[in-house]
């Protein structure tokens, strides 16, 4: 293998992008309360956006009930306005310093937007794969046009960088389907 050719690296790049997809659909509602779910919330605080979990405390009180504490009280207002526009379908309730969220049923209609945005994440993730497996193969014939590598273990080694791209992409498949089941069960 040549120097500019890593295989370990290019599986350490689509691992990481399954590691975003988990990330992001453990941020879909499935019923079940979890903290995951304000994972996407950036709120406006001392003239930047920060993750809501940077101003605040969530917790998880009841299985359908978030609480955030909110450590600086000037930040109340803020931090609840970044949730309700987060487009969550959730609506805080101001109790002085904290937040108290009710986390509604889900029905028909809420779970089958949440199934297409779960497939939202699933087709970032496979694009972020795909990006890998191209720039792979761009260092793989830059080697070989380079004479760093010979032809046949050019093609072998796109062989093993396809296998991996397919395996990667099943298994981004298979963590969709099973999110797909959660959200639906009723």
């Amino acid at each position: 293998m040549s120097a500019g050719f890593d295989l370990k690296e290019l599986k350490r790049r689509m691992d990481g992008a399954i590691n975003a997809f988990k990330s992001d659909i453990a941020s879909l509602r499935t019923g079940r309360a979890s903290a995951n779910v304000l994972d996407p919330v950036m709120v406006e605080a001392y003239g930047s956006r920060v993750p809501l979990n940077q101003v605040a405390n969530i917790t998880v009180p009841e299985p359908r009930m978030l609480g955030v504490s909110i450590w600086d009280k000037s930040m109340v207002g803020a931090v609840d306005r970044a949730i309700r526009e987060a487009n969550l379908g959730l609506n805080p309730i101001i109790d002085g310093q904290n937040l108290r969220i009710p986390l509604p049923e889900l029905n028909e209609e809420r779970r089958r937007s949440l199934v297409k945005v779960a497939h939202d994440y699933a087709e970032k993730a496979k694009v972020a794969v795909r990006h890998v497996r191209r720039d792979g193969m761009d260092s793989l014939k830059k080697s070989e046009k380079d004479g760093d590598i010979g032809q046949d273990e050019s093609r072998a080694t796109s062989d093993k960088v396809q296998k991996m791209t397919d395996e990667t992409i099943s298994e981004i498949d298979r963590l969709l389907a099973d999110k797909e089941k959660e959200i639906m069960q009723v």
